[in-house]
């Protein structure tokens, strides 16, 4: 499917309540400043929105705070925390930054904070060191996440992933690094894109119950891009069925949003007006289908 056929899908009204728990991950529609995301939301009738900190950033946090607050949204996460493979004064410098980025949901709203924990330190071929210093770090973390009212929602990344990104790659790893910790404090993210290939993720759906704190969906797009980063496709344009994965998170106790998070090229060229219709077309159709 491309941007031109986008144009023909016809639109879900915004009053329409099957959007209800429909997020826009902002990420998704790149080209738009943060005002312009959230006033694109509340236009399409998609009543979530998740935010990222560089732009948060350049607007000022309380000034998204009311720009949110004005358009009668919800935060349903912030991106991102993590990178706490590395040691000495750059480790020290991750865990400060990830005390900001703790605060920055806090003020937001939000109890998501997604975290993208890193990959190998560079030069290293030590990824069980790095994974230790992950469950460090996160250890050190999660009190302070917890009086703010903020959960650390370790994701885990496609194995493609493993060596600069994230040295988490299943839902397993992620729930037995988050199993010593608070519910409240150490959650796990469920992103298709990431997980769909696993043939256990059903049974660790299953087992994250209460521990699943955010709902990611988009495609897994073939050939593979270049820059692999922005192989994640509109949903139907690629490999995943989605209704079995909403039916299992649901199952599972997972009652917060469904946030649609895309990174590509195409859809970065593309109206963000039309990106929202698609998006909002494929969610009832695909996603929600049973």
């Amino acid at each position: 499917m491309t941007p031109l056929e986008w144009r023909s899908a016809p639109d879900v009204p915004a009053d329409d309540p099957r959007l209800s728990r429909l997020s826009l991950n902002q990420k998704t529609t790149d080209s738009w400043s943060v005002r312009e995301a959230i006033e694109g939301c509340a236009r399409a009738g998609i009543p979530s929105i998740g935010l990222w900190r560089e732009p948060v950033a350049e607007m000022g946090v309380k000034a998204a705070v009311r720009a949110v607050a004005d358009a009668g949204l919800r935060v349903s996460s912030l991106c991102r925390g993590g990178f706490l493979t590395d040691e000495g004064q750059q480790g020290q410098a991750a865990l400060d930054d990830n005390r900001r980025a703790i605060d920055e949901a806090a003020d937001l709203g939000t109890s998501c904070l997604v975290m993208v924990v890193g990959g190998l330190p560079y030069g290293s071929r030590d990824l069980q060191g790095a994974r230790q210093r992950v469950a460090d770090a996160v250890a050190e973390l999660a009190p302070y996440a917890g009086e703010r009212g903020v959960r650390l929602a370790l994701e885990p990344l496609h194995p493609m992933y493993c060596a600069d990104r994230a040295v988490l790659s299943t839902l397993a790893q992620a729930l037995d690094l988050a199993e010593p910790f608070p519910t409240e404090q150490v959650g796990v993210v469920v992103d298709t894109f990431h997980v769909w290939w696993d043939p256990d993720v059903w049974r660790q759906i299953a087992r994250a119950g209460a521990r699943i704190a955010s709902f990611q969906v988009c495609d897994f797009l073939t050939p593979l891009p270049a820059d692999v980063l922005l192989g994640r496709g509109m949903m139907g344009d690629g490999h995943i069925e989605f209704a079995p994965f909403h039916r299992a998170v649901r199952g599972a106790g997972y009652a917060g949003d469904t946030e649609v998070e895309i990174f590509n090229a195409d859809v970065w060229a593309t109206d963000p007006e039309i990106v929202l219709t698609a998006i909002k077309r494929r969610y009832v159709d695909l996603v929600l289908l049973d």
